[in-house]
């Protein structure tokens, strides 16, 4: 027997529809004007009047709210700072990266991380240092931050550390900035080997604050 599609596809596949002037289902809205003042709440029919005398849409923003929300607008240009900033945010979330380390780590594995790390950061990325402890890991922190400490200095011909490490749980955690492109020096690379690298898989492109993804395209070794 074939079942019939499930309602929740269409729901999901809808779910970035906006709903704008007639179509907009709420008995009553609050609605801001096109000025961007508020002009209070009332009937969908009413606001759409509004919106007509002055050549514009009336666009819901906030589905969610109670009662919906909606702005009086044009409809393409809002959909254009939507794309924009969609864009922008992704742009945003490739640039940072993540490089995660153990304690016990073994030196060929660190040197791996620090050499991807080293490239990331010349190519102008933004680099995320996490280091994780378990168990009695937790009674060695100055291991950590010692090691921490190390990939700092070891990256310090490309990036600089925007604050000191700090322990947050189980993890040291440190961001660090790329130098300015005149002032990257490399160490565990060489701008033939950089040339010669296959280009960087869009996987290894992570938001840090959504994702916990390691710079190395391999687990870790070290347990």
């Amino acid at each position: 027997m074939v079942k019939k599609p499930s309602g929740n596809k269409r729901r999901q596949h809808n779910r970035n529809y906006i709903r704008k002037n007639d179509k907009i289902r709420a008995r009553e809205i609050r609605v801001i004007g096109p000025d961007g003042g508020m002009l209070g709440v009332m009937a969908p029919e009413d606001a759409l009047k509004i919106a007509k005398t002055h050549g514009l849409d009336l666009v819901e923003v906030a589905a969610s709210a109670r009662p919906p929300v909606c702005r009086i607008l044009e409809f393409g240009k809002y959909k254009y700072e939507l794309s924009k900033n969609k864009r922008n945010k992704e742009k945003t979330a490739k640039r940072i990266k993540e490089a995660k380390f153990r304690p016990r780590i073994e030196e060929h594995d660190y040197l791996t991380k620090v050499r991807r790390s080293e490239k990331f950061l010349h190519q102008g990325n933004k680099l995320k240092i996490t280091l994780m402890f378990r168990g009695r890991e937790m009674e060695h922190i100055d291991l950590g931050m010692n090691l921490v400490k190390q990939a700092i200095d070891d990256l310090a011909g490309v990036g600089k550390a925007d604050d000191q490490p700090k322990l947050s749980g189980r993890f040291i955690i440190v961001n660090v900035s790329p130098l300015p492109k005149n002032q990257r020096k490399l160490r565990f690379n060489s701008l033939e080997d950089l040339e010669s690298d296959e280009p960087d898989d869009s996987s290894d492109d992570v938001d840090v604050e959504e994702e916990d993804t390691d710079i190395d395209s391999n687990s870790d070794s070290e347990k």
